[in-house]
């Protein structure tokens, strides 16, 4: 099992969206090395939701309930999609600024590549973040 972490505009669809949801298709990645993750990313693996815009904080986990799949509304076989369901919200955000203030997160990607959307979470990186 892989840890991620996943990037969402809170205004377009939040961590609170999902819970009322259940699950739901993530899709909306075109950047290339964020698709190369996309596509690493396997049916039981646990990923991170982060809001971008304003909150810039990491607020709960999902899990992946499928391996990566061709976007079906885009018919172009380069876009893939997840299924992802609300695991558990973190017992508090845990902002941009606290990542970028702990010397444990200094290589994370969410600071060396702050605008990639779906990144790797290593096992030590997932614990500072999740208390995990």
């Amino acid at each position: 099992m892989a840890n991620w972490l996943l990037k969402t505009e809170p205004d377009c669809y939040s961590f609170s969206d999902l819970e009322r949801d259940r699950k739901t298709v993530w899709d909306g990645v075109a950047n290339n090395l964020a698709l190369k993750y996309l596509r690493q990313i396997k049916k039981g693996d646990l990923a991170i939701i982060y809001h971008t815009g304003d909150e810039r904080a990491a607020v709960g986990i999902a899990e992946v309930i499928s391996d990566p799949y061709v976007d079906p509304k885009l018919n172009d076989p380069k876009l893939v999609v997840v299924d992802v369901r609300p695991k558990r919200r973190l017992p508090r955000p845990v902002t941009l600024a606290e990542v970028k203030s702990n010397p444990k997160l200094k290589d994370f990607l969410l600071v060396t590549m702050a605008r990639l959307s779906v990144m790797p979470v290593t096992e030590s990186q997932w614990a500072a973040m999740t208390g995990d």
